[in-house]
């Protein structure tokens, strides 16, 4: 990405604090759960025990009579209070295959956690107490866990598509017809490598929670989730309740986390809002740790098989990949999507020629439904080129970094085209490894191994290294169309200076810890020239912020951030109409330095732009054709994404006879571009890093044969 240097005494590039803690550390902001809305009826749902069963019968006698207990629905009862399926927004392929899927289980229940009935009772203990008395008949039917046995269709889990596949995604680029498989046929190195990336469960810090709320008259339905993408939900939850988006409103209050994991529709706020408008009384639903494991998606789930062809330089020559992804028992909002986002990214940091071949065939278990985690099919695509590289460089007898330097997209080559037809703006891969390579003495602690790492040792030396690109800033809109996205790429910002000189930027991205208030103010304020407390943003709040596409997909600052520059750049272009009009001289003729217009040559006429806001307001001497008021909205689409890079060194010892890693030094080396706010960019990077450690060495989510999860609390 292109870096320019800040200017002088610049707020861009320093490290304030983050205006968020505060609320979060005193009890102040508010949850969801925090909420105080009279009235409230609180949902419980009943899950199902079996990973596949016919439901035989639900009897709901007993739970009616518990006292506090309004309401029990089944998912047959409910049929008619859905217009269209729960919503997946990626149909990759025209021939996808996508099971129905409904808030409750009709006949059938497809994994452990798939709801089956909703109870109603005024307090969240009665409701609770309710799920004990349901009595349901099941006929259990063997479970499909196991990826592989899902793509042999020896057991079928939706009777009516025929098969478990969902669908088989390619990516074939060669320079002539056949190159890949003549480019292995010539490998004077080659190899072949199966990774398993396992099924992880997001766990952020707040469980899901919802409460929706209706109106007294007239329909509209205001619904409050600890969610991700308040605007995409707005408009999923109308379309699949089947009434006008106007009458949805969507606020996202404090988040606790996301990871993910709270980009989707679920069936709990489709619940709570059909059973709010049917009562007309609020309704309110807070996940307990165990249904967040269970019901709330999960991440990962591949077996990724992987080649590599070499020269006998090392030079690759070709790659190849084939990729089983777990869809689990339904399509969520964007599962379909997310092996295949990794597709673009399979040939690394490396300048791989033409001869890519890629495919993906994802498949149903009988599991909970996968979606995005923590980077959504690209860290798995990382993880599986150098792993590859490792492989090759073993069968090669050469050092690891050594093969990594001989295949770098180098310095003089970008911008790059890549063999997808993505164009890298900028990197250089060598200068990041050789710097982490510094930092972690690479050559010193390659002889240390050499010391330590003898027959009979039980305490061995390791070193890893990855060096890698992000796809980030999802994305320009014209390449989600040719991905079959059914959303845009854009982000949408207004930026207001009021009469006081405060300014107000109203953001469509939702944060929930990422830093965007402390970041947008920075943005504004060093565009506007004003102080960072003096910009307020408003977010997450549909009624406020009317357009938006949310965050999710590295997406906020690069889509989100730019379009608050753009706004304040479109303020900024007003306002000087304004003050040339009242300095009597040409816009031309103006200059802005921090917060002033100017006549260039003549610093003594000027006009700071608090007057001239000010003056918009009351709008007493404005120019003709002129509007009052000093706002400007922009939708920004990207085009391109973001490709931030770098490398990553981890040294380890690891005793032989226990199997415990102890990590004695990890050291990130990454090139982010410009840094509005090193302190957030920083702890965003430490909590990176400490995720990836997770998945590396503890992380899982474990099933039996008959499709239990085995790890479903954090006691287990």
């Amino acid at each position: 990405m292109t870096i320019t240097e800040n200017k002088p005494n610049s707020i861009i590039g320093t490290r304030l604090l983050r205006r968020e803690d505060p609320p979060l550390l005193t009890g102040e902001a508010k949850f969801t759960n925090d909420l105080n809305i009279p009235g409230a009826l609180h949902l419980s749902v009943l899950r199902s025990p079996y990973a596949h069963a016919n439901i035989k019968s639900i009897d709901v006698s007993a739970a009616l009579k518990i006292a506090g207990v309004i309401a029990i629905y089944t998912g047959k009862d409910l049929q008619s209070a859905w217009a269209a399926p729960m919503p997946c927004a990626w149909p990759v392929t025209t021939d996808m295959k996508n099971p129905p899927h409904y808030p409750l289980a009709i006949d059938k229940v497809n994994y452990v956690g798939d709801g089956v009935a909703a109870i109603l009772a005024i307090n969240e203990t009665a409701s609770r107490d309710a799920l004990d008395a349901i009595d349901v008949q099941y006929e259990p039917l063997k479970a499909v866990v196991d990826l592989e046995d899902a793509l042999s269709d020896k057991n079928i889990i939706h009777k009516d598509l025929g098969t478990n596949k969902s669908y088989t995604w390619p990516l074939l680029v060669e320079e002539t017809p056949g190159c890949v498989e003549e480019a292995f046929k010539k490998a004077k190195y080659k190899i072949k490598e199966r990774y398993v990336q396992q099924r992880l469960i997001p766990m952020a810090m707040e469980p899901r929670a919802i409460a929706a709320v209706p109106q007294p008259f007239g329909g509209d339905i205001t619904l409050y989730s600890s969610t991700q993408i308040p605007h995409i939900l707005k408009v999923m939850s109308a379309l699949t309740l089947g009434i006008p988006e106007q009458q949805v409103r969507v606020v996202a209050p404090s988040v606790g986390g996301g990871f993910g994991s709270k980009l989707d529709v679920y069936a709990e706020e489709l619940l709570c809002m059909a059973l709010a408008r049917k009562h007309n009384t609020p309704v309110r639903w807070v996940e307990e740790r165990t249904e967040n494991t269970q019901a709330t998606i999960q991440g990962r789930g591949q077996i990724q098989h992987v080649e590599l062809a070499a020269d006998e330089n090392g030079k690759i020559t070709a790659v190849r990949v084939r990729i089983i992804g777990d869809m689990g028992a339904y399509l969520q909002l964007v599962t379909p999507g997310v092996p295949i986002l990794g597709a673009f990214l399979y040939a690394g940091v490396y300048d791989i020629p033409k001869a890519y071949d890629f495919s993906c065939t994802s498949v149903f278990t009988n599991l909970t439904p996968t979606d995005a985690y923590r980077g959504a099919g690209r860290p798995e695509a990382t993880y599986a080129i150098e792993m590859g590289i490792e492989a090759l460089a073993r069968e090669m007898k050469i050092d690891s970094f050594e093969l990594r330097k001989r295949n770098y997209i180098k310095k003089e080559q970008f911008p790059y085209t890549a063999f997808s037809g993505l164009t890298y703006d900028s990197g250089d891969h060598l200068l990041a490894a050789e710097k982490a390579a510094k930092m972690t003495d690479l050559a010193g602690v390659r002889a240390q191994q050499k010391k330590q790492n003898v027959p009979g040792a039980t305490k061995l030396l390791g070193v890893g290294m990855s060096s890698y690109f992000e796809m980030c800033g999802l994305a320009p809109s014209r390449v989600l169309a040719s991905l079959n996205y059914s959303a845009g790429g854009w982000e949408a910002a207004t930026v207001r200076v009021l009469p006081t000189n405060k300014v107000q930027v109203i953001t469509g991205t939702s944060p929930h810890g990422q830093g965007h208030e402390t970041s947008w103010a920075m943005i504004a304020a060093e565009k506007l020239g004003v102080a960072p407390e003096d910009v307020d943003v408003l977010h997450s709040d549909t009624a406020i912020s009317a357009l938006g596409l949310d965050t999710y997909g590295s997406r906020s600052l690069p889509v989100g951030g730019v379009a608050i520059a753009l706004a304040c750049d479109k303020v900024i272009e007003k306002a000087k109409l304004i003050a040339a009009h009242q300095l009597e001289c040409a816009a031309e003729d103006l200059q802005f330095v921090n917060g002033t217009f100017s006549v260039k040559g003549s610093p003594d006429r000027a006009l700071p732009l608090a007057a001239i806001a000010f003056g918009a307001f009351t709008a007493h001497n404005l120019p003709d054709g002129c509007e009052p008021n000093l706002e400007a909205q922009v939708s920004y689409d990207p085009p391109n994404f973001s490709w931030p890079f770098g490398t990553h060194m981890c040294v380890v010892e690891v005793d032989t006879e226990t199997g415990a890693v102890k990590i004695l030094k990890y050291i990130a080396v990454d090139d982010c571009g410009n840094q509005i706010n090193p302190l957030i960019v920083e702890g965003q990077v430490h909590g990176g890093v400490v995720q990836g450690i997770a998945q590396a060495l503890f992380e899982e989510a474990v099933y039996d044969s008959d499709g239990n999860l085995k790890s479903s609390n954090l006691a287990e």
